[in-house]
């Protein structure tokens, strides 16, 4: 614009030169090939156990991996990799904590003298966080970067969108009537932000009967394939309601899950 004074800080339109101003970089102790984030347009979805089961997957799969916790004020990452390990730093960088498969994660309740203190901090604080996680953490080198993303499209999902290099969402969604609006808001968002929609993922899709293992649709018939037609995504996976998932998560050990839902995920 002929008027731009290029101060962006001030500035709320967005063109080129805003997005490219408000970009913040990885440090030299980190390369990461992908960064993905896991979106819904709403909570109560799963993101946190769809998050954990993408990071599984890739691991069985010989890829290095890691998982930024942008659930600040609700992180659940930690508790169930089984990671309580204080993050470390050295003036320098700041070091994720390791799980016992070699997930390597950031979050804001290994911040925490005790983990079940509230985070009470206002929106540009927790998005401060979320930045440093991503510039300040020596990742080394990973194949993926998996975000946990709170729910809605507030405060942290716009730095993460803009301050960010994404390469892509996961749109996580469940089998109700609402799928369509959750879906088309995390779309819209992601077509504003102008980050990639790598695919969908419908979590408590049905529940495997302990008798006569018949799947039960306990939301309802899923519409899954028409969303997906209708807003051309691939559909990624379908994961069942599954008292493991539960159980394991619980107990830490998500990386003891029996997990084949996510076995197509092509990223």
């Amino acid at each position: 614009m002929a008027d731009c004074n290029h101060d962006c800080s001030s500035c709320n339109q967005d063109c080129s030169e805003r997005s490219q101003s408000l970009k913040v970089s990885t440090n030299d102790a980190t390369n990461i090939k992908k960064t993905i984030a896991i979106v819904s347009g709403k909570g109560g979805v799963g993101k946190s156990l769809v998050t954990s089961l993408c990071a599984v997957s890739s691991l069985r799969s010989g890829k290095n991996v890691g998982i930024l916790d942008a659930d600040v004020t609700g992180p659940s990452i930690p508790k169930m990799f089984g990671v309580h390990d204080r993050l470390e730093g050295d003036g320098t960088y700041i070091y994720p904590s390791i799980s016992k498969g070699g997930v390597k994660m950031v979050s804001a309740n290994l911040m925490m003298d005790d983990e079940t203190e509230p985070i009470l901090w206002r929106g540009p604080l927790i998005a401060g966080m979320v930045k440093q996680f991503y510039s300040d953490v020596a990742y080394g080198d990973l194949d993926y970067l998996y975000i946990d993303m709170p729910p809605g499209t507030g405060d942290v999902s716009l730095t993460v969108f803009q301050s960010l290099n994404v390469d892509g969402i996961i749109i996580v969604t469940t089998p109700q009537d609402l799928v369509s609006m959750i879906v088309e808001k995390a779309i819209k968002m992601a077509n504003m932000m102008n980050i990639k929609v790598l695919g969908i993922i419908e979590n408590m899709s049905y529940v495997v009967c302990p008798n006569c293992k018949e799947h039960i649709e306990i939301f309802g018939h899923s519409h899954l394939e028409e969303v997906a037609k209708k807003y051309n995504l691939d559909i990624l996976g379908r994961i069942p309601i599954n008292q493991e998932f539960a159980l394991l998560s619980d107990k830490g050990e998500i990386e003891r899950v029996t997990n084949t839902y996510l076995d197509n995920l092509k990223l």
